[in-house]
């Protein structure tokens, strides 16, 4: 059977995956206090990670359920290698617009994790960020689990050397370290206070910055489909507004995911909630929204921009295209794609626009010299080429 006939099934596939992490949830066992207000959150390990990937002759033409699909995208990675799999997860799930895809890309990394023979820094640097890096969460779980304890200074230990190899771009190193935040509350069962530790015990601002976003996606939206005990049904921007003030603003940057749940993708009550949080986030809210109208709408740029607009009215149409871009430029690995949505933005949001593109394709480059050849081979407008270098510049790793 060929590979494009293969694929006619996916409409099964992904009901498969589904009733999958539905049967993960079913298996989970787990300790937490409803209120989450005790800092010594008890908690049991949420999945079973536990052991390493092991390959096997598994083949998607024979696969029916999705323990043998996983298993099957896994083999590939194992024997071929991580991008070979990973560009077969694009062709089957729309280039990383389908959700499903990044419970199969956790698969992947455990297996490219066994390929590199526990080797996290090759294993990292041989994947890339498809379906909001699903790759990078997969390696760095299998990672944790083996540190086999939740106690906030055992797990800082490990994770400490697991994204500090030089020899990665700053991109890879970012991807590395919001994977960990991710790995850190599967490894502790969705403990918020233990991963938020375990990420102020980093080395650098900047490493402790990307882990902390990776720990709150997870908790807003767990990758093997629980509920974490701090949401709130009730108040929608919780635990943004209880965690303290200096660990809240990578909170609000992925806020809107939650708030759009909960009110029924009602992008006008959304904003209308980003302007009332507190003073010192509003803007960082909206840079959530900004985030969220790109996966959302397929990262289509007139569908972007029409979004953005509503956040006009509370002067942060610019964070919302600023944050939009950046998602479509780390979605693709490619600034020319986020390119078409700074073309199709309102001129006075542009600079902005340019701005969060440079933030991504900055951290792409180890040179400054590259950085500056990056954008001027995008944009040749002398002040877009100067917010994309600024972008890259402002945003790059520091202490």
């Amino acid at each position: 059977m060929l590979w494009g006939e293969r694929f006619t099934r996916r409409r099964v596939l992904v009901g498969i995956l589904v009733v999958f992490a539905l049967a993960d949830a079913a298996l989970a066992v787990v300790v937490m206090h409803a209120d989450g207000s005790s800092p010594a959150h008890a908690a049991l390990p949420l999945h079973p990670v536990t052991n390493d990937f092991r390959p096997d002759d598994t083949q998607l033409a024979g696969c029916t359920d999705a323990g043998c699909f996983q298993q099957a995208f896994g083999n590939i990675a194992y024997r071929e290698g991580p991008l070979v799999a990973l560009r077969l997860v694009n062709e089957v799930y729309g280039d990383g617009a389908d959700p499903a895809c990044h419970r199969v890309t956790h698969i992947v990394g455990a297996a490219s994790l066994a390929r590199f023979e526990g080797n996290v820094t090759k294993t990292l640097g041989a994947g890339d960020p498809t379906c909001w890096s699903g790759y990078y969460h997969g390696v760095l779980e299998r990672s944790l689990v083996k540190a086999k304890s939740r106690k906030p200074d055992v797990l800082a230990a490990v994770s400490r050397n697991l994204c500090s190899d030089s020899r990665l771009t700053p991109w890879v190193v970012y991807g590395c370290l919001h994977g960990l935040g991710h790995g850190l509350m599967i490894a502790t069962g969705l403990s918020l206070p233990i991963s938020l530790e375990v990420c102020s015990r980093l080395d650098r601002w900047w490493d402790r910055d990307a882990c902390r976003g990776g720990v709150f996606m997870e908790n807003i939206s767990s990758s093997y489909g629980f509920t974490s005990t701090f949401l709130k049904d009730d108040d929608p921007v919780y635990p943004c507004n209880w965690v303290p003030h200096g660990e809240r603003r990578r909170c609000y940057q992925i806020v809107t995911s939650r708030i759009l749940t909960l009110v029924g993708d009602d992008w006008e009550e959304t904003a209308k909630i980003c302007s009332g949080v507190e003073s010192d986030f509003v803007s960082w809210c909206f840079r959530s929204f900004g985030r969220d109208a790109s996966s959302r709408t397929g990262r289509d740029p007139a569908k972007i921009a029409e979004l953005c607009a509503i956040a006009r009215e509370y002067e942060a149409e610019g964070d919302c295209v600023e944050a939009a871009a950046y998602d479509i430029t780390a979605n693709f690995t490619s600034a020319e794609r986020g390119r078409a949505l700074c073309d199709t933005v309102d001129f006075d949001v542009r600079e902005r626009c340019y701005y969060g593109l440079g933030i991504v394709s900055g951290r792409f480059e180890k040179t400054d010299d590259a950085r500056v050849a990056a954008c001027q081979a995008v944009v040749s407008d002398a002040e877009l080429v100067a917010a994309c270098i600024r972008g890259g510049r402002e945003n790059l790793p520091r202490a």
